[in-house]
């Protein structure tokens, strides 16, 4: 299959066990492709200078950070920037950007889930990645919320609603490409840019049933969105800018492996596209 991932938000749904962490695990350069080539932001990472350029510029959260519980939620965003060559200002600086000042003196493990996952984006994103990937980010969410009725009135059901309300808007601003998965399509439809499903082998594509893309509304609408509505666009907007002014466009890499073509995604306009290259995967 032919398989890019543009700029925008993608997300990607499928029972566990579908590969959805594998395929995450190969974009951030843990794993490498059997066959095939695979491009990250215009590095082939077949090749080790390669993988260290992408790593540079790539952001990754696995579903579970379990090793680091211990760690306070300031130590662990400090230590992704040493791990990541960032300064500690930078690490200050993403801490109050995820509001996560008042946590930092707190241990993981004591932490709520939205509060955690908030700790975890922090530390994937403490470099200003060009690409993130989030592996399952709303898992430990929906699982707090199992124990409460989940109906339209249930505690659990506004416990998640809420908590995703606040978070989503949050993930759309992490980077430029932002991929996340779950094991539910219904906790990815209506705010991710395009939706893919992962079963049985099968990649498929599924409408997003996005009610700002209804609207049409653009990037530039998003960041001066009404904070109560979390909701993300899919389809952009022609642009108005006119058409001499405007920056010749990359092409987008793709990662090629042998089998069956699959429909190619739209790209979108990006919030801070990254100098020099293509963004995406």
């Amino acid at each position: 299959m032919t398989f890019g991932v543009p700029e925008g938000v993608v997300g990607l749904a499928g029972p566990p066990g579908a590969g959805k962490s594998t395929l995450l695990a190969t974009f951030a350069t843990l794993r490498r492709p059997n066959a095939g080539v695979l491009h990250i932001l215009g590095h082939d990472v077949a090749h080790t200078t390669g993988v260290r350029a992408a790593r540079a510029r790539i952001g990754y959260l696995p579903a579970r950070f379990t090793r680091a519980e211990h760690m306070t939620a300031g130590e662990f965003v400090e230590y992704a920037a040493y791990y990541k060559r960032t300064s500690a200002s930078a690490a200050r600086s993403m801490v109050r950007r995820l509001d996560l000042a008042e946590a930092a003196g707190t241990e993981l493990a004591l932490l709520p889930p939205d509060v955690r996952l908030r700790a975890g984006l922090a530390a994937a994103c403490v470099h200003e990645p060009d690409a993130v990937f989030l592996d399952d980010p709303f898992g430990e969410l929906c699982a707090a919320a199992e124990p409460w009725p989940t109906g339209a009135g249930g505690p659990g059901h506004h416990m998640l609603t809420s908590a995703m309300a606040e978070l989503i808007p949050v993930l759309r601003t992490l980077a430029p490409t932002v991929m996340v998965t779950a094991d539910a399509g219904g906790t990815l439809t209506g705010w991710c840019d395009r939706l893919l499903t992962l079963a049985r082998g099968r990649l498929t594509e599924q409408p997003t049933r996005s009610a700002t893309a209804r609207r049409g509304r653009t990037a530039a609408d998003r960041r001066g969105a009404d904070p109560a509505d979390p909701v993300a666009p899919a389809e952009p907007v022609p642009s108005l800018v006119p058409p001499e002014h405007r920056p010749a466009r990359p092409a987008l890499p793709q990662m090629t492996l042998p089998s069956v073509p699959l429909p190619q995604l739209t790209g979108l306009r990006a919030r801070r596209p990254p100098a020099g290259s293509a963004t995406g995967v």
